[in-house]
């Protein structure tokens, strides 16, 4: 697919003059961080605000990945919409695609990405800094909710592939959390097996130090909807263990 548009936000695109690819690449706005440059070209992300509405605006320019489907390349954000996409069907929470645009301009292979900002949710890497200083109760809440998160991208086939704390964004609701993804591009289905399924976990664990044993047992538990003193979350925490063994062996 070379164009998509949200039929929610197009026409408060429409109604600022931004419902095009080439309006969207003309638009001038800050870079909200230094742009990645490599793979032959460079990408670079933006923040767009129409009246309360925000978005995330990314444009890249012969930035692409190969594969067997794509031998010559494609822009990365194509496969990240897919993912986005893939996603929405399958139910699995993540962020959500506004506009997605690819162009062929003098020689350069365009792409342009538009999606919801997640101003009302935090990174979970924001509530690790703060970790110890938060209630019993939303540590119990966050870890819930990141095992559910796990659970059901895992339960939907997937492998995130980079399910890192940056990557997963928390809401309070209630009592309780609500997690989604960010960052789709490395997604890909998941091989029999549990190995795909531990990688995904060992990534979140290693990057997460302020959970201590206790926390690490429930969001398991949480996980494999087991008691907190399952063997099966031995079992577990000794394959992820020798994953990351394994990740130390070769650093």
């Amino acid at each position: 697919m070379n164009e998509f548009f949200s039929v929610t936000d197009r026409p408060l695109l429409d109604a600022h003059g931004l419902a095009s690819f080439d309006a969207l690449w003309a638009v001038q706005l800050e870079s909200v961080d230094m742009p990645n440059t490599g793979r032959g070209g460079w990408s670079s992300v933006f923040r767009l605000e129409l009246g309360d509405t925000a978005y995330y605006l990314k444009r890249q320019s012969n930035y692409l990945t190969h594969s067997l489907r794509h031998p010559f390349g494609e822009p990365t954000f194509a496969c990240e919409f897919r993912n986005i996409q893939r996603y929405q069907r399958l139910g699995i929470p993540a962020l959500q695609a506004v506009y997605f645009g690819a162009r062929r301009v003098a020689g350069e292979h365009r792409a342009i990405l538009l999606t919801r900002a997640l101003d009302d949710w935090r990174d979970l890497d924001s509530w690790l800094i703060s970790w110890s200083e938060q209630p019993l109760a939303t540590r119990a809440a966050v870890l819930r909710a990141c095992a559910e998160l796990a659970r059901t991208l895992h339960e939907a086939g997937q492998r995130h592939g980079c399910f890192y704390p940056k990557h997963i964004f928390l809401r309070p609701v209630g009592e309780r959390f609500e997690a989604c993804l960010i960052d789709l591009e490395k997604t890909r289905p998941l091989l029999p097996g549990r190995n795909d399924r531990v990688v995904d976990l060992e990534a979140l664990l290693r990057r997460a130090a302020a959970w201590g044993q206790n926390e690490v047992r429930q969001l398991l538990a949480g996980y494999l909807q087991q008691d907190e003193h399952d063997p099966a979350i031995d079992a577990w925490l000794e394959k992820i263990a020798g994953r990351h063994r394994s990740k130390q062996a070769r650093a």
